[in-house]
C-alpha cells in the first residue's frame, strides 16, 4: 500500500504541491471514485485517473532501447546528453536506469529498469547472459583471433573471460560475452591487434534488437519478454 499522493509523485504526476493540489481538487480517481484525501491508501494496482486521463500506476518497468550513436549511457551528465534525453520524464521519477553500459560512440540494444536486483544479477559473470555485439574492425580477422577469444583475454588488469568470436567477413564479426567490464569488447579486440571501428549491440540474454524499433526510439518489454529475462536471472516469473 502507498498513500496517494506519494504513489502519483513516484510515476512523475507532479511534484508532491502538485499532486496534492489535485487531489484536494477532486482531479483524481482510484477504481472509479473520486478521491480528495492526499493519504488516501492504495494498493499500487488499482485503475487510476488523473485530470479525466488513465495514468499507468505500475512502478516496476522494464524497457528497451535503440541506442544512438553519441549519447552517454548515464542517469545524468552536467555536459552532454545521455540516453535518459530519449526517454520520457516518469522514468527518471521511477528510477528506471541502463543495465549496464554502452560507450558513447556504441549503438544498440540498451535494457533499462526499475527493478535493482535484477540489473545486478543480468550483470554479474555468474549468471552467464550472454551479450551478443556486431563488430566492425581495421585489418583481417583470422581463426587465431578466434581461438585467442575462445581461450580468455588478458587485458592487463583483469583476464577476459573466454568468448565466442564468429568472423562474417575479414573486418566484421559476431562476439559473444557473458561480462560487461569498461570498455571490454574494444580491449579485447585491441589486445589482438584490431581496434574497433563499429561496434553495436544486438542482444542481451533473451532479448533481440528487432529492425521495427528504430535508432534512437524505445518501448517496453512485453509479458513475455519480462519472464524470460527473470528466467535468464534466476529470479523465477514475476
Amino acid at each position: 500500500m502507498m498513500r496517494l499522493d506519494r504513489w502519483l509523485v513516484t510515476i512523475g504526476i507532479g511534484s508532491r504541491t502538485q499532486v496534492q493540489k489535485l487531489i484536494r481538487q477532486g482531479q483524481v480517481t482510484v477504481n472509479a471514485v473520486r478521491v480528495t484525501d492526499p493519504s488516501h491508501a492504495c494498493g499500487l494496482s488499482e485503475a487510476l485517473t488523473v485530470s479525466g486521463r488513465s495514468v499507468d500506476g505500475r512502478l516496476t518497468r522494464h524497457l528497451m532501447l535503440n541506442k544512438p550513436a553519441g549519447l552517454l549511457t548515464a542517469a545524468r551528465d552536467s555536459r552532454q546528453p545521455t540516453v535518459m534525453n530519449l526517454l520520457p520524464p516518469w522514468c527518471q521519477s521511477l528510477g528506471c536506469m541502463p543495465v549496464g553500459r554502452l560507450d558513447k560512440d556504441t549503438t544498440g540494444l540498451l535494457l533499462l529498469t526499475t527493478d535493482g536486483e535484477l540489473s545486478h544479477r543480468l550483470l554479474s559473470p555468474a549468471r552467464h547472459v550472454d551479450k551478443v555485439y556486431l563488430a566492425v574492425v581495421e585489418g583481417s580477422l583470422t581463426q587465431a583471433d578466434v581461438a585467442a577469444f575462445a581461450a580468455g583475454l588478458d587485458l592487463g588488469d583483469f583476464i577476459a573471460a573466454p568468448a565466442l568470436l564468429e568472423l562474417l567477413a575479414p573486418s566484421t564479426a559476431w562476439v559473444t560475452v557473458h561480462e560487461g567490464k569498461f570498455h571490454q569488447v574494444k580491449r579485447m579486440f585491441e589486445a589482438v591487434g584490431h581496434p574497433v571501428t563499429q561496434l553495436h549491440r544486438e542482444r542481451f540474454g533473451p532479448l533481440s534488437l528487432e529492425d521495427e524499433l528504430e535508432e534512437g526510439r524505445w518501448r517496453e518489454l512485453s509479458e513475455e519478454e519480462t519472464e524470460a529475462l527473470y528466467a535468464a536471472a534466476g529470479m523465477g516469473e514475476r
